[in-house]
């Protein structure tokens, strides 16, 4: 493809080179370091003149660091002439922080100050997967496409469980509901929920089961885990109401603290995450973490938007 440049950032090089490898090009030169006191310095190593330009970097790992890295990236890219620059984040930094919690709250919209904070550096367009909440795609006044890992977790429902006709489709809590009932609704199964209620945040106070799960399996479906709280109470819940068999699928597994132990003592056959963040390390300390492979979206959206195609066809399929 001319006239296209893909950049990785430090977050996950990984990811960066299957996406570059998919579409058939290298990864551009890009030397990132840091100086003593610590702050980070990024030389672009080749010319991007006129140039659509892709950075890849993911909201993951040393997360303020990696934001400030696609910050300077993306700012270095536009000021050396690129004629358009787009963030491909596969997991959105901050996005847990999209409004203010309660009544006369102090708490800051961080995701809003993140959207603002790539504006001013100069991206042109995002791409981005599974967004905590899709309303984070209004904070910006640039093109955001938020793609979905969806078509992939039906394609590994299909594959990997046998008994996946007779299952229920079960979200973590309330707020999971809408995406719960789109993935019921194409397997063509019940879906359930549970309603929690929290002391604060990362830790769950107690658990209500709406739905039925009994001799079914039961397959829980959430944006993202991170110390685990919530699914792992959330699979003792089902095994109680009856649940065969006890499944997670997660699109962002962030896996913080002591979120490893307690998936290794919960009930699950399987906890199934995307690569939008590293896995390697944790696949090590835990067998029941399992990957689907998510860099064919993100390229086929790459080569769809360079082509100037709509990137909607990647709502519903898996490209092959």
């Amino acid at each position: 493809m001319p006239n296209i440049k893909i950049f990785s950032g430090s977050s996950h090089p990984d990811l960066s080179q299957k996406i570059a490898d998919r579409l058939g090009l290298e990864l551009g030169k890009v030397v990132t370091k840091k100086f003593s006191n610590q702050e980070t310095c990024v030389e672009i190593g080749e010319s991007v003149r006129g140039e659509d330009v892709y950075i890849v970097q993911s909201g993951c790992g040393e997360i303020n660091d990696n934001l400030m890295e696609l910050l300077i990236m993306i700012n270095a890219c536009k000021i050396a002439s690129a004629s358009r620059v787009t963030a491909v984040i596969p997991c959105f930094p901050y996005a847990r922080q999209d409004k203010k919690d309660k009544v006369g709250s102090r708490a800051p919209i961080s995701a809003k100050l993140v959207a603002n904070m790539l504006s001013v550096a100069g991206a042109d367009h995002i791409i981005t997967m599974d967004l905590h909440a899709s309303q984070i795609q209004g904070f910006f006044d640039i093109p955001v496409d938020n793609l979905y890992a969806e078509p992939a977790v039906l394609k590994w429902i299909k594959e990997n469980i046998n008994e996946w006709k007779n299952c229920t489709i079960v979200s973590p809590d309330a707020g999971g509901a809408k995406r719960v009932t789109s993935i019921a609704d194409r397997l063509n199964v019940d879906f359930a929920l549970i309603h929690k209620e929290r002391k604060k945040a990362n830790e769950v106070d107690r658990m209500v089961l709406v739905g039925d799960v009994k001799d079914r399996v039961a397959i829980l479906v959430d944006d993202m885990a991170d110390t685990c709280g919530t699914v792992c109470h959330a699979a003792d819940k089902l095994v109680s109401a009856g649940a065969t068999k006890v499944y997670a699928i997660l699109t962002h597994g962030i896996f913080s603290g002591p979120a490893i132990s307690r998936i290794n003592n919960a009930n699950f056959e399987a906890v199934v995450v995307t690569n939008t963040i590293p896995q390697e390390d944790k696949i090590k300390h835990c067998n029941k973490i399992q990957v689907i492979d998510i860099s064919m979206i993100l390229a086929e959206a790459i080569r769809r938007t360079h082509n100037g195609e709509s990137v909607s066809y990647l709502f519903s399929h898996v490209p092959l």
